[in-house]
């Protein structure tokens, strides 16, 4: 382009600036030497506007290779909603129940809760905030519905409470009611816990939060992990300074191979019924647990066998000892990744001492259909039958002075958000 401009100025300044003579007067040296000048000064722009040029094209060049600034972000929201989650997860069911109970003269009565019915047996809802890396808390509500025809009550109560700390993987702390370390774990094992509760809390012999100081962790990343309560032993149902005695319950699991769990537990307490102005004759036992779990988690099988052996669960407040145990047994295989089938047992012997001929003997059989992530249908059928005595279950009590039966089926779900 400098080389087009400088044609165009030249001739331009050649036509103007050439002297006009009359015609056949000669030029002369004084002409020459004026052109000459002009020719020169044209040439000293044209270097200036060439440099110019090539200065410019310098400057462009370095800011297209430079980094682009990006405008700036806009502020995150510092409110206390900035690092605060809410989820929730229910459990729903459309089912028809038939129970009933034979006395020793052959008189069978059904139920009150018979019949076909909707049912929402869970609605959690959960707020956590993390205040920093260190410190959180948690707060879960739940809603307390009527007890297997006994009372028309919905009540809204909490299920968890507490403040943590959390110092490393290897340990973190809850003050206030948390998840004990058994039942929550056993049902993140077993997968079905919107169809039925797990072993010891179907059958009253444990329970899944309480109140009281909890820690936990893990070392070897994953392969052992570990959780203890200090609690008041009634439940998270309960809080008040009725007992005057700390429970303690504990777990330990192994992971020897990502999909293999191997985890043993136990429990002591008094169950909060021990207080301060009453004898020490007054809970004369201290409740015990021990439990075990072995299972496998793979992609598309799941099987496992959950132990229990229990002393004075139901006696504490009692002269007679006596002592429980039972076992699970369940399992599921993944057609693809919506469809299963899955199925459980359980055998139960509640009182081995003081009532040896009563046993619960319970099973579950259903296919579940996942269309997303956060649904989960099942089509399932329950049967739980108990002889020679009642024996208290989350399904209500069931049994008969000969025995009793428990029958349901129907659809069950869930939803996780």
């Amino acid at each position: 382009m400098i080389s087009r401009y400088s044609a165009a100025l030249l001739a331009c300044t050649l036509l103007v600036a050439t002297p006009v003579h009359a015609q056949g007067a000669p030029v002369t040296a004084a002409d020459l030497q004026a052109l000459q000048a002009q020719i020169q000064a044209l040439q000293a722009q044209v270097e200036q506007l060439k440099a110019a040029q090539e200065q410019a094209a310098q400057t462009a060049q370095a800011t297209a290779a430079a980094p682009q600034s990006t405008p700036p972000l806009k502020q995150e929201s510092t409110g206390w909603f900035a690092n605060t989650s809410i989820s929730g997860k229910a459990f729903f069911n459309v089912s028809n129940i038939n129970q009933k109970s034979t006395d020793l003269a052959g008189v069978t009565t059904d139920n009150a809760q018979n019949g076909a019915q909707t049912e929402l047996k869970r609605f959690y809802i959960g707020v956590d905030h993390k205040f920093n890396d260190t410190f959180s808390a948690n707060i879960t509500t739940d809603f307390r519905y009527n007890s297997n025809g006994t009372s028309k009550d919905v009540l809204l109560y909490v299920k968890k409470a507490y403040v943590q700390a959390k110092l490393s993987p290897a340990l973190f702390v809850r003050v206030g009611s948390a998840d004990l370390p058994w039942v929550p774990f056993v049902e993140g094992i077993y997968g079905y816990r919107f169809v039925e509760n797990t072993l010891i809390d179907r059958t009253k012999f444990g329970t899944s939060a309480d109140w009281g100081v909890h820690a936990g962790g893990t070392f070897g990343k994953g392969l052992v992990s570990y959780a203890v309560s200090a609690i008041n032993g009634a439940g998270y149902k309960t809080l008040s300074r009725s007992s005057d005695t700390i429970d303690l319950e504990g777990r330990v699991s192994v992971n020897p191979v990502k999909a293999v769990t191997l985890a043993v537990g136990g429990y002591t307490g008094k169950l909060g019924k021990s207080a301060a102005n009453l004898p020490d004759s007054a809970t004369p036992h201290r409740a015990a647990r021990f439990n075990a779990l072995a299972a496998y988690t793979g992609k598309r099988v799941r099987a496992g066998v959950e132990y229990f052996a229990a002393r004075n669960w139901n006696n504490v407040t009692t002269v007679q000892r006596d002592k429980s145990d039972g076992w699970s047994a369940f399992g599921s295989f993944a057609f693809t990744s919506r469809i299963a089938a899955f199925g459980r047992y359980d055998w139960v012997r509640p009182s081995r001492d003081l009532a040896p001929a009563l046993k619960d003997r319970y099973f579950n059989l259903g296919v579940n259909y996942k269309p997303i992530a956060p649904l989960d249908f099942a089509i399932v059928y329950k049967r739980d039958r108990a002889r020679n005595g009642f024996v208290p279950t989350s399904n209500g009590t069931i049994g008969g002075l000969d025995h009793g039966t428990y029958d349901e089926i129907g659809l069950f779900g869930q939803l996780v958000f």
